[in-house]
């Protein structure tokens, strides 16, 4: 257990170096409403942002998503190695519908440590969007909603704390339930199939560009299935800072 612990953290905290300006982009795009439209595309979102808050903008919030995805990717690769072990019988090999529900049961648990790191994560991306509609679109923005300053990650905790207890922490859990719960139905088993077409021999490990374009493949189908749902999570735990009425009342609300 302590090795899958480690490996699964080392393992978060590249995964978030080397991605989180993309992550960045897409809650920004997905933040967008009609009328209100900052950017064209994924390029357009980061070269705007490097334009006006400097090339670390595309870091904001990433303190964040490196603190706690190290538990958070730890949770959910041990959860996973343990529901697999858990299911299969006398060491053999686990049918489709076992490493489905291993990957259901890894997806479960890790919500524990995702919904409050995407809570604030979200917060902290989306502020320069707000802050440049602020300037170049200030039609679209409804006096006294829109904070003057970023908040910090501490700042928010606090304020969430203070207004709606540890519940506004989890706000958004169950959209994150729906997206977290059938990507890792989807991306483990897919992986695990596509990792072992490239095994050589019956017991020794896949090369790691095979590992790598796998867990490509099905990172990418994975994420293409789910990404309806995103998008709703990431709207509903937009907080509409400054004013007292929520944006959205429910998953069903924001998807109508």
């Amino acid at each position: 257990l302590p090795a899958k612990l480690i490996n699964g953290g080392i393992a978060g905290l590249i995964g978030v170096s080397c991605v989180f300006p993309i992550d960045l982009a897409k809650t920004r795009l997905q933040n967008q409403q009609n009328g209100s439209r900052l950017y064209t595309s994924m390029s357009d979102c980061l070269i705007k942002t490097i334009r006006s808050e400097g090339y670390f903008g595309m870091y904001r919030g990433s303190a964040v998503n490196l603190t706690l995805v190290t538990p958070e990717k730890a949770i959910k690769l041990a959860a996973n190695d343990f529901f697999r072990q858990y299911l299969s019988k006398d060491g053999q090999k686990l049918t489709l519908v076992k490493e489905m529900l291993a990957g259901c049961g890894a997806g479960t648990c890790q919500v524990i440590v995702t919904t409050p790191m995407e809570m604030l994560k979200i917060q902290l991306q989306d502020a320069g969007r707000i802050e440049a509609q602020r300037k170049l679109m200030p039609e679209t923005v409804v006096p006294g909603t829109v904070p003057t300053k970023s908040p910090t990650a501490m700042q928010l905790t606090r304020e969430l704390l203070q207004e709606k207890g540890i519940a506004g922490l989890y706000k958004g859990l169950g959209a994150t339930l729906l997206r977290d719960v059938p990507f890792s139905i989807i991306y483990f088993p897919l992986f695990a199939n596509l990792n072992t077409l490239g095994k050589r021999g019956a017991e020794g490990p896949a090369p790691f560009y095979v590992s790598f374009l796998a867990g490509c493949l099905a990172g990418s189908t994975a994420a293409v299935a789910v990404n309806p749902v995103d998008v709703i999570k990431t709207r509903i735990q937009s907080m509409n800072r400054g004013s007292t009425e929520e944006t959205y009342s429910g998953v069903t609300d924001c998807i109508r």
